[in-house]
């Protein structure tokens, strides 16, 4: 019998290892993706006790050909991907003005090229299926402009719209095509995005369980759902974000995102 597995691409920690948990607890074999292969054979060992099959491929997906290099193998080796998750993402924190290019560059490469190199070829296998699902990890981050992270945000309106578009384009063929909007989460994001000093970083009670992400995120995956904002804050932001202007959501998202000690 051919065997079908869950592929999560940064899948070692975070929102990432937490979908890994949520997909094992439900008995899907996995295939996880990420950078370090240290921190593959942690989360791994981690997913042991549920008792389905863990792959681990590392891959660098700040370059797309990994992303090639990687679909490649996986049909070498006769892996069928019944799901695919493109959770892997980063952000940058600063003005633009002042902040790497080479850096946002890679980040567009990551949170962009990679996922729609993957979302390519995985989601023509399916078609020739008939089934299949995909999960993007979007943000409430793809509702707001977001100075101080404005490469980041504008990744992430991409993820959203290109999830938008696709769902219609595949909605009668068999295929889900999911959205998964969270907010600010207690994960490794504001340490590797350089901005552990935001307004928004420093509010630690405000901050999600990334296992009640991930919860929302399956539940609303397997319910065949377009989107789902995880989170009644998050939802009500996405409503403030969706009936006021541009401008002035931008200007209530850099209060947010600004240095808490109010320094440049």
């Amino acid at each position: 019998m051919e065997k079908h597995y869950t592929l999560i691409t940064g899948g070692s920690m975070g929102i990432g290892l937490a979908l890994a948990e949520e997909f094992a607890k439900n008995g899907h074999d996995l295939i996880l993706v990420a950078r370090f292969t240290g921190e593959l054979l942690k989360a791994k060992e981690q997913l042991l006790p549920y008792g389905v099959e863990v792959i681990i491929k590392q891959r660098d997906l700040f370059d797309p050909q990994a992303a090639f290099d990687l679909y490649n193998e996986l049909v070498s080796e006769g892996r069928v991907v019944e799901i695919l998750v493109n959770n892997a993402g980063q952000g940058l924190y600063g003005l633009f003005e002042y902040t790497d290019i080479r850096r946002e560059l890679a980040i567009i490469n990551l949170n962009i090229c990679s996922m729609v190199v993957l979302s390519k070829f995985f989601l023509k296998d399916m078609l020739m299926r008939g089934r299949g699902r995909i999960l993007n990890l979007s943000s409430i981050a793809s509702k707001s402009p977001g100075p101080w992270q404005s490469v980041y945000h504008g990744t992430k309106a991409f993820v959203q719209s290109f999830s938008e578009a696709l769902r219609s384009e595949v909605k009668d063929r068999g295929i889900v095509i999911t959205a998964l909007l969270p907010g600010a989460t207690d994960t490794d994001f504001f340490r590797k995005a350089g901005m552990e000093q935001s307004r928004i970083a420093q509010d630690k009670d405000q901050l999600a369980d990334p296992a009640d992400v991930a919860r929302d995120g399956y539940k609303a995956l397997m319910a065949n759902a377009d989107m789902v904002v995880s989170g009644f804050k998050n939802k009500l932001n996405v409503w403030m974000s969706n009936i006021m202007p541009d401008s002035i959501a931008a200007d209530n998202m850099k209060s947010q995102q600004e240095p808490a000690d109010g320094e440049v």
